[in-house]
């Protein structure tokens, strides 16, 4: 059964509309979507290239479970974003494909390029990504098995997003984490 929805994965430019999304799995941590609208989202953006369309079709691709799609696009963003110059959004685009990687079962090379997203962002002052990154690293260690970790990870999302006056749409993926895995932890 799945939770309720939240915030979509990366919400820099290029986020899934939060309709697709419609709550999240208590196993797997994983969003659930509607499919059709996922699917027409992403013939609508067609062959459109720009950062923006770059990025949601990277989450599209993701959630549509066609990783390898996803991966490919993924790079192509964030080379378009290191191209641009603005660290901030290649570093969003890194987020993006760590977490394809997360979905491909790659989950050391994942774990391996959230952390450098987390202290990056932790270095700039970007709360708002080094929010996202812990989530996501978050998720790469619940699919480790490593719940402790994992829980760090998204009760300091949580707190960072309430620092930055975050909706409760924002912070409602991770609040729903921490139940997910304090049940784990307490096993």
């Amino acid at each position: 059964m799945p939770l309720n929805r939240g915030l979509q994965s990366v919400s820099s430019s290029g986020a899934v509309p939060l309709s697709i999304i419609t709550g999240y799995d208590p196993k797997t941590l994983r969003e659930t979507i509607d499919v059709q609208a996922a699917e027409s989202r992403l013939a609508e953006l067609g062959n459109l290239r720009s950062l923006s369309a770059l990025n949601e079709k990277v989450e599209l691709l993701r959630l549509l479970g066609r990783s390898d799609e996803a991966w490919d696009v993924a790079n192509e963003a964030l080379r378009q974003a290191r191209f641009s110059g603005d660290r901030e959004t290649a570093l969003a685009a890194r987020i993006r494909r760590a977490q394809v990687q997360q979905y491909q079962g790659k989950l050391q090379p994942a774990l391996t390029d959230l952390t450098i997203c987390v202290e990056e962002a932790r270095g700039h002052e970007w709360g708002g990504l080094e929010a996202t990154a812990l989530h996501n690293r978050g998720k790469v260690l619940f699919d480790l098995r490593e719940y402790k970790d994992a829980l760090a990870d998204f009760k300091a999302a949580v707190f960072l997003w309430e620092k930055s006056g975050a909706s409760i749409d924002q912070l409602e993926s991770s609040m729903i984490a921490i139940g997910v895995v304090e049940a784990f932890v307490g096993k």
